[in-house]
């Protein structure tokens, strides 16, 4: 009995150091990838203190953030046959960590990227400007992959962050769309219907935010 059960606590260890080498790689980076989050919020944070104080403008409304689930990484991983590692997360994965900056106008969008990109511990590695150029279905937003550094204890560490830029109303579109097109199968004609109807609010989702911009730049001369 003796030697039966001291067989089964070497399983169990050897079952619960098999389980931390595989979990703890994967903790450990996705610790890396919350400070990440954290050190680019905070560098909007003074932003956009530093605009309300010398300019009486807050730029932003709101700072969202999300963090994928590891889940979600193993799925993407595997859907494009990449090996799951660490190294190879890192490497093809670049939107694990990601920002959305809520701004009050569409120039603000423009200017907090600016001042973002202008800081010299900030990486530019991708931009995709879905403002200038929408996507077909009326999508618009301006995204940003930087690299920023984190410092730990022991080193510090280049890590990748997606930055969306919105206005109110392009945040409010973009929800909406995604709850109505993913709520429930549809079939293809009234997917169709959406879809244009979509399009549509995107469209004057587009004007109200020049619209405001234009209302905000007048009182701004005066």
């Amino acid at each position: 009995m003796e030697i039966k059960n001291n067989l089964s606590n070497e399983i169990k260890r050897n079952l619960f150091e098999k389980i931390k080498e595989d979990v703890l790689p994967m903790r450990t980076l996705m610790s890396y990838y919350r400070c990440a989050i954290m050190e680019v919020e905070t560098k909007f944070r003074v932003l956009n203190e530093e605009f309300s104080i010398e300019k009486e403008h807050n730029p932003i409304e709101t700072i969202k953030s999300r963090l994928k689930s590891p889940e979600s990484i193993i799925k993407k991983m595997e859907s494009r046959n990449l090996p799951l590692t660490v190294s190879s997360i890192e490497e093809n994965l670049f939107d694990i960590a990601g920002i959305r900056v809520i701004c009050s106008f569409q120039n603000d969008i423009y200017l907090m990227a600016k001042y973002l990109l202008s800081q010299d511990d900030i990486q530019l590695l991708e931009i995709k400007d879905y403002i200038k150029q929408p996507k077909e279905n009326g999508y618009r937003s301006l995204h940003l992959i930087v690299r920023v550094p984190i410092f730990l204890h022991k080193e510090k560490r280049e890590v990748n962050v997606e930055v969306q830029f919105r206005t109110i109303a392009m945040d409010s579109w973009a929800s909406l769309e995604h709850k109505i097109r993913y709520k429930k199968e549809l079939d293809p004609e009234t997917l169709d219907k959406i879809s244009a109807s979509l399009l549509e609010c995107a469209h004057l989702s587009a004007e109200l935010d020049e619209k405001m911009q234009n209302i905000h730049e007048q009182i701004a001369i005066k």
